[in-house]
């Protein structure tokens, strides 16, 4: 077993390698890559927009791979179900951050570029669309008193990453106000002078997702721990308090 301290150690190591990949992606997106043709300088936001875009798509599917993990475990080893729901939690929360980062950066790019701040277009409506699953899916944790919460999120889940390719898709489905897409067989690409400032930011974003993602997975699972022995000493108490009448 892992000491507590090493992965302290290895977590703040990650995060200061974050740290330096995510301020060269601003030096390459800020100061480097020179403006866009057509957009000139509104084109940088493209760089934290398409970061959040692909790794929003991803984070879904740790939920689900941890929902799924949940459902198999929670009756043959509860221990390990409840790992997995941690998980399961923490991927759900980085989702609806970086879901609500593209859609905010969706908006403050096309405000100056369409005149408007929204519109029901194919791939923003489903982008939508994932994140209030994604919403829907924490507040199911947090409202509801039932005790089958856990499994009732994770068949939920499994809902929501059926959105996931229907997002990612829907620039190819139905051409509509967003741009077309930059991969795949009709992708328009990324021209050279622009793909440092990509890749530098997307690399960065993506450290620093799954950085947040094992911060929120252990502070969930300290939360379980927590609960766990809580019930075990009011079991405990329960089963002395007879034995103390009776003297």
């Amino acid at each position: 077993m892992v000491r507590p301290s090493t992965l302290r150690n290895v977590a703040w190591l990650w995060l200061a390698a974050t740290v330096v990949v995510l301020v060269l992606g601003f030096r390459q997106a800020i100061f480097i890559a020179p403006p866009e043709e057509t957009m000139g300088d509104l084109h940088r936001i493209f760089y934290y927009h398409f970061a959040h875009a692909i790794l929003g798509l991803v984070f879904p599917y740790i939920n689900f791979a941890a929902s799924i993990a949940f459902l198999y475990w929670r009756r043959r080893d509860p221990l390990k179900a409840l790992t997995a729901d941690a998980l399961a939690v923490a991927a759900a929360e980085i989702t609806i951050l970086y879901v609500g980062i593209t859609l905010a950066t969706g908006m403050l790019w096309g405000k100056p570029a369409w005149g408007i701040w929204w519109t029901w277009d194919a791939r923003l409506t489903s982008e939508l669309i994932l994140w209030l699953l994604y919403v829907s899916y924490m507040l199911l944790r947090r409202l509801s008193p039932s005790g089958q919460t856990p499994t009732l999120a994770a068949i939920l889940s499994i809902f929501a990453a059926i959105d996931v390719p229907i997002d990612f898709m829907s620039i190819e489905w139905w051409r509509t106000q967003h741009p077309a897409p930059v991969f795949g067989p009709n992708g328009g690409g990324i021209a050279p002078q622009f793909v440092p400032a990509v890749l530098w930011n997307l690399a960065g974003w993506a450290m620093w997702g799954i950085f947040l993602l094992g911060f929120r997975f252990a502070i969930e699972r300290r939360r379980q721990l927590a609960e766990q022995e809580a019930a075990l000493m009011a079991l405990e108490a329960s089963l002395e308090t007879p034995s103390n009448g009776a003297r």
